[in-house]
């Protein structure tokens, strides 16, 4: 029997291959990071090109890294940035245009019409979403708007859409698979997450031809075959597809209703599993699939905020104040607190539970003898104090009170962060061992469905944590903490908005 699963993860700032055994552990791991396009503020985008080059690249790499050969691989599990709109052309596979990223802000316009219009609550009944620029739906019909010959190729069937897992998976099987699994149709503000099924109302809404649409598929089942050509002869199987959110409450094994993670990535995503039933969200929170299988349907409730390891290389690339991302524990650890300082990391806009598309960032409290140390440990405080604001929304909505706190991704390994997350939630953080967590849940699903797992049971006893961290922090100090923040926050709303 072959011994190993394969993850393609592809996402915002890189694309990774991981190799996993069957004790759930990283045998090999290939990374190439990915160029980020800011054509005018706000708006950001990708090459598509770039992106199946590099997750290409790093699939042939890792096998070598992993001294494997492609029959040692059992199946494929991908797992991707999700909202990310590519469009490109059915007959050639060439994009039409560059990718609109997630955070890209340049369809805010058509929120605002949708909500003018009376659609939010509509939407949100359907979709589970909001009306924001995150989601990718208007960003297909800002496309379409700027370019009149995108619509009619679209309108002839010449023009494919899809999500970043979708435009993968038509380059593995060569054009012969055009489809999507249910956790990335659950981003695309197209799909009602009750019926199971694209809407024909919001396609209508958009003006948006069914055709472009890819097939939705269950995240959990062989759904496709690679082209034996990029793997030597071999046809590898793709049984696992989820966006990387939801592939990571999978690879937390947060299987039950109530168990929560959080992912300290690009953004930083707080899940909830709330079951086979959605929870209607009515302060700011989403509804969405979490995965799913031939026989049932598992739902979540989630907080997105777009901007947590962004502050770090933000500091990092555009501040100079850290040359690397570690460097910047060492400093928020040289000095006791901020100094007063408040850092707003609404670059991009404000997500859950705000959702202020024009938010912008702030730092605010500055003195004579503010210091470097002190704006840094201020970013890294940001990410917690919005983490601590998604989770008590969550826990209030799902009337949930969660004892403690999963976290992965890249920021959790900072000691400072996790411990300053704790006391301000003034609840336990776990901080899983394996931090390829999200590649980890796509390999857990492509694996069930292969048989390489039984079931959830098998592989939920090998989730380990590293390091738990508890609250330290006095009531009192942390309720001034948190008064200052929600002063500060408040000050950065709707500054894009002309008096």
């Amino acid at each position: 029997m072959s011994k190993l699963i394969m993850v393609f993860d592809q996402g915002t700032t890189s694309s990774r291959a991981v190799l996993f055994n069957r004790a759930g552990e990283v045998v090999a791991i290939a990374q190439k990071e990915l160029n980020l396009i800011y054509p005018q503020p706000g708006w950001v985008e990708q090459d598509p090109s770039e992106i199946w080059a590099t997750q290409m690249g790093v699939a042939g790499e890792v096998i070598q890294r992993g001294d494997a050969k492609p029959a040692d691989i059992l199946g494929i599990g991908i797992t991707n940035q999700r909202e990310t709109t590519i469009l490109w052309d059915r007959n050639t596979g060439k994009p039409f245009m560059n990718a609109i990223n997630w955070q890209c802000r340049r369809s805010a316009n058509i929120c605002e019409e949708l909500k003018e219009l009376g659609w939010e609550d509509r939407i949100k009944e359907k979709t589970g979403l909001l009306p924001d620029a995150y989601f990718s739906a208007t960003k297909i019909a800002w496309a379409f708007r700027q370019n009149p010959k995108l619509k009619q190729k679209a309108e002839k069937g010449d023009l494919c859409f899809g999500t970043v897992d979708s435009w993968l998976m038509w380059n593995l099987t060569k054009g012969k698979k055009h489809i999507t699994d249910e956790t990335n149709a659950s981003r695309t503000m197209l799909y009602n997450i009750h019926k199971r099924q694209w809407d024909k109302d919001l396609l209508h809404l958009f003006d948006l031809p069914e055709s472009i649409l890819p097939e939705v598929v269950p995240s959990l089942g062989v759904m496709a075959e690679t082209d034996a050509g990029y793997f030597g002869g071999q046809a590898l199987p793709i049984a696992g597809v989820a966006g990387d959110q939801q592939a990571a409450l999978f690879g937390q094994v947060c299987f039950e209703q109530g168990e929560a993670k959080n992912t300290y990535g690009t953004g930083c995503f707080m899940l909830m599993n709330t079951g086979e039933h959605p929870v209607n969200s009515n302060k700011g929170l989403l509804s969405t699939i979490a995965w799913s299988d031939d026989t049932s349907v598992n739902y979540a409730l989630e907080g997105s905020i777009f901007n947590a390891g962004t502050v770090v290389q933000w500091m990092r690339d555009e501040l100079k104040m850290i040359s690397n991302a570690a460097e910047s524990e060492l400093l928020a650890q040289s000095v006791s607190d901020t100094n007063g300082v408040y850092f707003v990391p609404a670059f991009t806009g404000l997500g859950a539970p705000l959702w202020d598309m024009y938010a912008r960032g702030m730092i605010i409290g500055l003195t004579r003898d503010t210091k470097t140390a002190h704006i840094v440990r201020a970013g890294l405080e940001a990410i917690a104090y919005q983490t601590k604001d998604v989770l008590e929304l969550m826990e209030e909505e799902a009337g949930i009170r969660l004892k403690s706190l999963r976290t992965d991704g890249g920021a959790s390994s900072n000691d400072f962060l996790m411990q300053f997350q704790a006391d301000v939630l003034n609840r336990k953080v776990l901080r899983s061992t394996i931090q390829e967590t999200t590649a980890l849940g796509a390999a857990y699903m492509a694996g069930i469905a292969l048989g390489f797992w039984k079931n959830k049971e098998e592989i939920k006893k090998l989730w380990k944590h590293d390091k738990e961290f508890n609250p330290m922090l006095k009531e009192k100090e942390r309720d001034k903490l948190i008064r200052g923040w929600n002063k500060a926050v408040k000050r950065s709303l709707r500054w894009e908005i002309e008096e």
